[in-house]
């Protein structure tokens, strides 16, 4: 089957399964800011978000119940239509970015991030640093929060070491089996 003047992507599904699969894609965008997804995945979802937050630029009660219609999530229509649309009130379109972040270890399906333009990688993960670190160093002393920072960071790339160990262990034991 050719793929000119083809436009939309089909990922081999029915109408329903296509529709839910997008649904979920746009929700979760929507809600977290960035995901990861198949970069053909990422390229249709993309399409969908742009158009949903140019019609929630208009704010009016029609748009919330044609939005309500496409995503029937109340609360993604409301972060589009009271946090999204105003961030980018000034911005005539272009809402998110596709990043390729390498293949995938398991069928090697070409992996990339889909996230807002103006998504802050750096203050999600201070964040997220900010309150582990608290929690785990209530009564000691503030000079000791750069080294209990160090000492996670060697943790989360050992922990990532070990998971790419894994993964070719993994790859080798099936390309074994394969040949045999």
């Amino acid at each position: 089957m050719s793929s000119h003047r083809r436009r939309v992507k089909h990922f081999d599904r029915k109408s329903g399964p296509r529709k839910a699969l997008l649904r979920g894609l746009v929700t979760s965008l929507i809600e977290h800011g960035r995901i990861t997804t198949t970069v053909d995945r990422a390229k249709e979802t993309r399409r969908h978000v742009e158009k949903a937050i140019t019609l929630g630029k208009k704010g009016d009660l029609a748009t919330t119940r044609l939005l309500l219609s496409r995503y029937p999530n109340k609360e993604a229509v409301q972060t589009i239509m009271k946090d999204l649309a105003p961030r980018f009130a000034n911005r005539p379109g272009g809402y998110t970015r596709i990043i390729k972040i390498g293949r995938r270890p398991g069928d090697t399906a070409e992996m990339a991030f889909l996230e807002f333009v103006d998504y802050d990688f750096e203050a999600k993960g201070q964040a997220k640093e900010t309150a582990k670190p608290a929690k785990a160093a209530k009564g000691k002393a503030a000079d000791k929060a750069p080294k209990a920072e160090k000492t996670a960071k060697k943790a989360s790339t050992k922990l990532v070491a070990a998971k790419k160990k894994a993964v070719k262990k993994i790859q080798k034991k099936d390309r074994a089996a394969s040949r045999a």
